[in-house]
């Protein structure tokens, strides 16, 4: 039995990384001057040349080693390593935060509302006071 491995192959990886960042092949092309069409090229060949490839990793704010090295498992496994420690509200071991709101959040609304209805206020004195001057 073989276990001749796959080569990396590069397009691909760029074109992961691009979606996982959330951008477009346009907004590529355009941040290292070419065309959509040539970053549609290059995501479907097995290689690139060097000096872009460190144009695109940049643009994609990577190394041009996490892009050769770049695989679906590793994304997955950097992100199963966070604990989400929000279902306790900040119970527990004594060390988190405590996200409450330390005001009303409707006394907040209403404190704008009130400032919103002062303004209107000017504004209409200020326009009564401008049609009497004429």
């Amino acid at each position: 039995m073989s276990t001749v491995t796959k080569p990396k192959h590069i397009g691909r990886n760029i074109s992961r990384i691009r979606e996982l960042r959330g951008m477009k092949q346009e907004i590529l092309a355009e941040a290292i001057g070419t065309s959509q069409r040539a970053i549609s090229v290059m995501e479907s060949s097995e290689t690139i040349d060097p000096k872009r490839l460190e144009e695109i990793a940049k643009v994609l704010g990577v190394t041009v080693e996490a892009i050769e090295n770049f695989s679906e498992e590793s994304v997955f496994n950097f992100f199963n390593t966070f604990y989400d420690n929000s279902a306790n509200n900040g119970q527990g071991n004594g060390n988190t935060n405590n996200n409450a709101c330390t005001f009303n959040p409707l006394d907040k609304v209403v404190e704008l509302y009130e400032r919103l209805v002062q303004a209107e206020k000017e504004k209409v004195e200020y326009l009564e006071n401008f049609m009497k001057g004429k």
